[in-house]
Order: structure tokens, then sequence, then C-alpha cells
């Protein structure tokens, strides 16, 4: 299927970042540095609660004052947006009451947004990622790439953030095209190496290879970029067997990749719930930054949305 990406998806004009109170700075950090690069404009997005605690002598009183718990959260930001200004980057900073998700979403509906940065928490004491509510929202549902920056990604406030290394996970659903395609685009835009990878589970196996050998899978992950990018940029495909993240994982440190980027197809509100999947679990460990398309960004192309499963693991069917 030909699928047609819109030009700011890999070369952003309007960069939104989703602010939370204090600030996760190295997500800020990245969403600066993009703006940086690309000339774009950075608005510093945040959502509040409107509940404000007055305290006396003899009690406390939760009332509802939306102008001081505006002026509390601008207080925060504003040191954000002088520094992208000092930058030499436009920058505007919105603040809404209400929920964060659904303040995100509809504000992303409502400008010309190109892309989403935002951080996510630690993970758990038993290895559960504590994504937050908001990030995996606004992930499942965002109808424009979303560039995660995740708990064990490298500090690289003293780095250039330079993108040189591109992994992109791939699998045989129909949607691998347009994350092949998006991952191509934004190694050409970088000057980047792309790495193609695609994980075979042992049940798997059999079907996958269907009397096919491990060449002829790599030449159908190169085949899944256009002509017209592959004479642009190094491409090398890795077909390898075993557990889709810790496969994903090793070659992320071993190219040492700067950057990963994921179809979320399989990211559904029960995979969401359950912290189950490729993708809860690459934000949790990669340790680089996770760019993921939505299911509503594949599905807009014509790719099918998938049912949620209730199955005991969920992976990211744009993935594996």
């Amino acid at each position: 299927m030909a699928t047609v990406l819109k030009m700011g998806w890999s070369k952003p004009s309007t960069i939104l970042f989703a602010a939370e109170i204090p600030a996760n700075e190295k997500a800020f950090s990245f969403a600066l540095a993009q703006a940086v690069e690309y000339g774009a404009e950075l608005i510093l997005f945040h959502a509040y609660d409107t509940l404000v605690v007055s305290a006396t002598e003899s009690s406390s009183v939760l009332y509802y004052d939306p102008a001081a718990a505006a002026r509390a959260e601008m207080e925060h930001l504003e040191p954000l947006a002088e520094r992208a200004r000092d930058e030499g980057v436009e920058c505007e900073t919105v603040l809404r009451p209400g929920l964060a998700a659904d303040q995100i979403l509809t504000f992303q509906r409502e400008r010309q947004i190109d892309r989403i940065v935002m951080g996510t928490h630690s993970p758990g004491p038993i290895g559960k990622l504590l994504v937050g509510s908001v990030a995996e929202a606004v992930l499942r549902m965002a109808s424009v790439p979303v560039f995660i920056v995740g708990p064990e990604v490298v500090d690289w406030a003293s780095c250039d953030f330079a993108i040189r290394t591109i992994l992109c996970g791939l699998s045989m659903h129909e949607s691998s095209s347009m994350v092949a395609n998006f991952a191509a685009e934004l190694a050409a835009e970088h000057n980047a190496r792309l790495v193609l990878q695609r994980v075979i589970r042992p049940q798997e196996r059999q079907e996958v290879l269907a009397g096919r050998s491990i060449h002829q899978i790599e030449d159908e992950l190169v085949a899944l970029i256009p002509v017209a990018l592959r004479k642009k940029i190094a491409v090398h495909p890795i077909v390898t067997p075993g557990d889709p993240t810790e496969e994903l994982l090793y070659q992320g440190g071993a190219q040492q990749a700067d950057l990963i980027v994921l179809g979320a197809q399989g990211a559904s509100a029960f995979a969401a719930v359950a912290r189950l999947g490729v993708v809860y679990k690459m934000l949790a460990h990669a340790r680089c930054p996770v760019m993921t398309l939505s299911p509503v960004v594949l599905a807009a192309k014509g790719f099918r949305m998938e049912k949620a499963h209730a199955a005991a693991e969920v992976y990211l069917a744009g993935v594996f």
C-alpha cells in the first residue's frame, strides 16, 4: 500500500512539549534541541488542576480558583520559555484547565502540531513501566508522531543531540511499510544511518520463514523503503530470532541508536492498563528516545485498527 506522509512529521515546524510541573528536564532538552535544529516553533503546553488549597489556622479549604492556578503554573513554565527564546526559538506557553491527556489531544487537533514530545515516569520496583495515564493516552490517540523520552534515556545535556543512527522495529503487519517509510524520511532528514530490525519469535519461526531464508527476509525489509529514499540513506536490515523487546534493546545499544521508531498499532487500552507489550517495555528500558506512530495515525493512512486483546501478552502490532 502506498502511503503519503506529511512533510511536517519528519521536518516539524511546530513542536508541542507536554510539560509536567516540575518539567521533565531530559524531555524538555530534547524538545528544545529539535526546535533549534528545525527552526520550529516550540509550544510549552500544560494542563492544570484548578483545585487550590487555602490554609488557615483552623482549617484547610479546597476551592476552585482558575486564575490562581494558572499563575502558579506559569511561574514554573516561564523559565523554560526564556531558555528557548535565548536559543532563538519562537516559544509560546499554553495553559489549559482540565485533564492533561484530553487537553493535549484537543489542542493538537486545533493547532497545526507536527510532533509531540513528552517524558515518562520511572519503572516500578517490579519492572512495570509507570508511563502515566497521560503519556499512555497520548501515544495511543495522537494523530501526529509522539517522541517519548523514557526514564533510562541517557542524559545528553552535554552532547549535541545529533541523530546519526535510527533503529526501526518492523513486522509482517501491513503498517510496517508506513513505519519504515517514516523512519527513512527521518534518516534522510538527519543524514542518518537506518537500521531495520525484524525479530522472529521461536513460535513464529516456521510461519515467518515459510521456505525463505533470512537473507530473503532482509531483502524484503529493505524493499519497504521507497527507491528514491534508498538512494539517499544507508539502510542495514537485521533479522534475528528471540524476544522482540530484548533483541530491540540489544541492537539499540549495539548499533548505538540515537532514536528508535515504532508503530503502535497494537497499543490498546488493555495493553496500557496491563503495562504489557513491546511499546511499554521499550519505553521503560530504551537508552535513547522512542518515536511512535499511534493506531490513529496508521488508521488514517488506511491500515486496520486492531481490537484490544485479552491475552496474557499484547505486542506492538506495527512492530512485533
